[in-house]
């Protein structure tokens, strides 16, 4: 991989930056403006105000006494851009060599739909005329925003579904299948995809700029694989960060904040501090090299799991309390086994016989028994934390080209849920960025480099304590004969299994016996068999070992200065994964390397017709991975204007890769082997050898609970057998979108709506199979077949968790011949109110058409209803200003491989109040998420959340 970086930068970079410096025009003369740019309504100057010329990327920035002086190489005439947030951007044409004391006075900007945007088309446009719906964030909008950060304020922005694993790592989603780790949505941070290599999804802001940092969010829902390849499936977050060029001087920021008001039993009991800050500092030489450097922490006490629903419900049968309760934040409970299948063990039967109740070995009952488990309070770390540096290095090769170096840097502390809950405890992920870019292309090469530091699985933690102190073999065992004991006492004949009371009271009796001893939070046996368990590499213990990294290239060509009757542009990728998880997720051990290639290249073009009213773009990109065969994503749109109305229609297509994991993984997580769906891992554990749908299972489990024997022609023919699934493949979307956009009201009110269809084709999904040691007769026809049922069919009642042994597995697979169908509308609406007040909204609408099935998970995961309301005012007196955002979202059924649960309807209310000390160049905000502490969870199997309040103060010296 060092090879890769080194030959491309040979190779490709070098070559193009000796070009880049071909285009510098020598005998051109050399033109010098300067000047000063002031508040045309206030007449004060302003500081800060971007400058370029247009069609290049030379330019420069207002000093703090709002002056500017800018040397050009071009022989007039040319043009200067102005530009600052909140003003409405000037165009002014330059025609002489020598301009001096130029006057430039810039009004503030009231009107609504002038932003321009980039990602929609991946070229410069009126965000009322992008082709697809598309939102955006600008500096005043992150600064403004009531959530605790900008990037939950996200949640806002109309389109938008977000989950949440802690306090510090959320996942954005669009148009229906969220998931905590999202493989269908595409991060990019100045056009670096911010996923993780082993996971293969988006990590938050966990490595992204701080809010001092953040020039602008653009956010499209829905497929974008045409221009932005594989897993633009559900949409594109763009985070571009501040140029140092046009943002320079010292700025500083700190946040005090306060989360766990009225904690329920498990949480903590007061209120607890959070801290977050941050510092930058930019600075431009001579307009021809700048650098900016970023540093910012965070440090919380995260949100608890507290939820005691029981997982495993369907083993109860009518006893008061479930034996084999597997609840949703309690680990090592996953651990299983149904007593029943102990009858016929001999060591049992010798001691029970030694004890004097042989005659009860018939009295055992086919019941679920799980080991008791430990809170997740007392498993993970909830020290939330984050570190993070940011820094870039810019040189302008020539007034028409830029290079730059580009580092981030993220670590700390975080809990995920995937198919497990996990501490992400200490991790480090790095992304190195080389970049040449221009006014008509760029070329990027970067790396994301991941490092699990100390992270671990937490429910494999709880699994490991129990059997360090007693394995399960013991522990079943002493559990068995306890109960045989405690139904004895109760005067239950031999072999009758006595009244459900005295099954309960058994059951308890047995427990505490065989629990005696037992390692108990806060103890030092406790702590020392977890700090083991915690740094033993997993399957020994369950710390992870992943140094996974990803290498990418990519490249894009806009033809604007040779083509004039039409826009084209073109561009190309190149992507290798190096996965290197030491056999800790991936079965990537020594001699087995696994590493993934795959390219793309697309090309664009738009023509406007009809007096430039009808605008048309097309776009076909290919793509391919070295697993599966290439991919086609076409898109075409048209965009007619008339006035300030917008109409847009659009078809596009869009497929993603399965994940690295879906490819690749080979991890046990107790309650199954989690398998990739290449053919290597089916293959390697002979998955679909009397194997069963483990949805039938499950009916075959709650049969038996409910008190059928487990041998009765009357429950096994509940189970299912399964003997192959689809070869994995790519999964496509394709996706009819309808908008409208318009200004109306003179400018004060605009609407935009948005209506989809998509229809996905191999779809991609997961699936669960048991399998027993031998065959099974669902429906037996002899007694031949019923004494075989008789070994066999029992072993499907519990999952066998130990290494290597495993009967369960989950794998990826695709949903093939059938059509899965989605669709949805979003209608957003801002208004300029009178005395600088504003109000918007937005209302979500999405819903799954197609029934998947109960074998399969559709992971829709995405309330049918949403609602977004946000009311405020920057200047409500010169220095004073507020904004209070409400959110609503309605109940839903969600869906993982770690839980599958409803999450409650919310309702949630944020607000802020910011005051401007212009002495001090800061501005105190004062404000709260949730602030009424409505707790709510965003996932089923997530943690509960309640509020936050916080005070902040920023300070920018380049501060209107």
């Amino acid at each position: 991989m060092r090879k890769f970086t080194k030959n491309l930068c040979q190779t490709i970079l070098i070559p193009l930056v000796m070009l880049t410096f071909g285009f510098t025009d020598v005998l051109a003369q050399t033109t010098t403006i300067s000047g000063t740019v002031t508040d045309q309504d206030t007449k004060e100057t302003l500081i800060g105000v971007n400058i370029i010329v247009k069609g290049k990327v030379i330019g420069t920035v207002t000093d703090l006494r709002g002056k500017f002086n800018l040397r050009v190489n071009q022989d007039p005439p040319l043009t200067l851009v102005f530009s600052m947030v909140g003003f409405t951007s000037q165009e002014v044409e330059i025609t002489q060599n020598n301009v001096s004391d130029l006057k430039i006075s810039m009004s503030e900007q009231t009107l609504l739909g002038q932003e321009v945007v980039v990602s929609a088309s991946r070229i410069e446009e009126s965000i009322l005329q992008s082709p697809v719906s598309i939102e955006k964030m600008d500096i005043l909008a992150i600064r403004d925003t009531p959530a605790d950060n900008y990037y939950k304020g996200i949640a806002n922005l109309k389109g938008v579904d977000v989950t949440s694993s802690s306090v510090n790592f959320q996942i954005i989603n669009a148009r229906g299948f969220n998931s905590t780790g999202n493989t269908r949505f595409v991060q990019l941070t100045d056009g670096m995809d911010t996923q993780a290599p082993a996971l293969n999804f988006p990590i938050g802001n966990l490595n992204g700029p701080s809010e001092l940092d953040v020039e602008s969010v653009e956010f499209i829902p829905g497929a974008s694989s045409a221009l932005y390849g594989p897993n633009a499936f559900n949409g594109i977050l763009l985070v571009n960060s501040k140029n140092p060029f046009e943002y320079q001087g010292f700025s500083a920021f700190y946040k005090q904040g306060f989360n766990h008001f009225s904690g329920t039993p498990g949480e903590p009991s007061s209120p607890q501090p959070m801290y977050e800050g941050s510092i930058r500092y930019a600075k431009a030489f001579n307009n021809k090299f700048a650098f900016k450097l970023n540093a910012s922490f965070m440090r919380a006490e995260d949100w608890y799991g507290t939820d005691l629903s029981d997982l495993n419900q369907r083993t109860q049968g009518d006893l008061p309390t479930n034996p084999g309760a597997n609840s949703v934040h309690v680990f090592g409970d996953e651990v299983s086994n149904n007593i029943g299948l102990l009858r016929n063990v001999g060591a049992i039967q010798q001691q029970a016989n030694a004890l004097g109740i042989g005659g009860y070995i018939n009295s055992i009952p086919d019941q679920v028994v799980s080991r008791t488990g430990y809170d997740e309070r007392h498993l993970v770390d909830y020290g939330a934390k984050n570190y993070k540096v940011n820094a870039a290095l810019h040189y302008r090769v020539t007034d028409k080209a830029e290079l730059s170096y580009t580092l981030n840097y993220g670590s700390g502390t975080t809990v995920y849920t995937g198919a497990q809950r996990y501490s992400l405890r200490n991790f480090e992920i790095s992304q190195h960025k080389l970049e040449l870019k221009g006014d008509n292309f760029f070329l990027r090469a970067y790396t994301t480099r991941e490092n699990s530091g100390d992270s671990y699985i937490a429910d494999l933690t709880g699994v490991n304590i129990n059997d360090q102190w007693k394995d399960n073999s013991t522990w079943f065992g002493q559990y068995t004969l306890a109960y045989m004991g405690a139904i004895a006492q109760q005067g239950v004949g031999p072999g009758a299994l006595g009244t459900t009371q005295q099954q309960a009271v058994a059951h308890g009796a047995a427990r505490g016996f065989a629990d005696q001893g037992r390692f108990m939070p806060g103890t030092p046996e406790f702590e020392n068999a977890s700090s083991e368990v915690r740094k033993n590499f997993i399957p020994q213990g369950s710390l992870f070992n992943d140094r996974s990294r990803m290498y990418m290239a990519e490249g894009q060509y806009d033809f604007k200065e040779e083509i004039s009757f039409m826009d084209l542009q073109v561009g190309g990728s190149y992507r290798v994964y190096d996965l290197n998880s030491n056999g800790t997720i991936f079965a990537d051990v020594e001699g087995n390397n696994i590493t993934i290639s795959e390219y793309g290249a697309f090309a664009q073009a738009g023509k406007r017709v009809l007096n430039d009213k009808l605008k048309f773009m097309g776009s076909l990109r290919y793509d391919k991975n070295e697993n599966f065969d290439g991919q086609f994503s076409p898109r075409i749109s048209g965009v007619f204007t008339e006035k300030n109305q917008n109409f847009r229609v659009s078809y596009q297509t869009g497929f993603r890769m399965p994940s690295t994991q879906a490819q690749h993984i080979d991890l046990n997580v107790v309650s199954a082997r989690l398998i990739g769906g290449l053919p290597f891992y089916r293959d390697k554990y002979d998955v679909f050898t009397n194997a069963f749908t483990l949805a039938s299972v499950n009916n075959y489990v709650a049969a038996v609970g409910a008190g059928a024997s487990p041998v009765s022609p009357q429950a096994t023919a509940l189970l299912q057998p399964i003997t192959e699934l689809p070869a994995l493949r790519p999964e496509q979307v394709r996706s009819i979108e309808l908008g409208y956009k318009s200004l109306l009201a003179n400018s004060k009110l605009m609407i935009d709506f948005a209506y989809y269809y998509n229809v996905y084709n191999d779809f991609i999904t997961q699936t669960s199979v048991r399998k027993a040691p031998g065959p099974i007769f669902p429906v037996p026809t002899s007694n031949a077949e019923l004494s075989i049922n008789a070994i066999n069919a029992p072993t499907l009642l519990t999952p066998i968790t130990i290494p290597g042994r495993e009967n369960t597995f989950q794998t990826y697979t695709n949903l093939v011949n059938e059509e899965v169908r989605a669709h949805g509308a979003a209608i957003g609406m801002a208004y300029n109110l009178p005395k600088n007040y504003s109000i918007s909204g937005n209302y979500n609408f999405n819903r799954l058409i197609t029934d998947i099935g109960e074998d399969f998970l559709s992971e829709f995961n995405t309330p049918e209803h949403k609602v977004n309301l946000i009311f405020g005012n920057r200047k409500l007196t010169k220095n004073v200003g507020f904004n209070v955002a409400y959110r609503f979202q309605t109940a839903f059924d969600w869906e993982s491989s770690f839980a599958v649960g409803r999450v409650p309807e919310v309702h949630t209310v944020d607000a802020q109040v910011s005051y401007k000390v212009s002495p001090w160049k800061s501005i105190i905000k004062l404000g709260g998420s949730n602030i009424f502490n409505n707790r709510y969870i965003l996932n089923y199997g997530g943690p509960t959340i309640g509020s936050i309040y916080y005070i902040s103060i920023t300070f920018d010296e380049l501060f209107n």
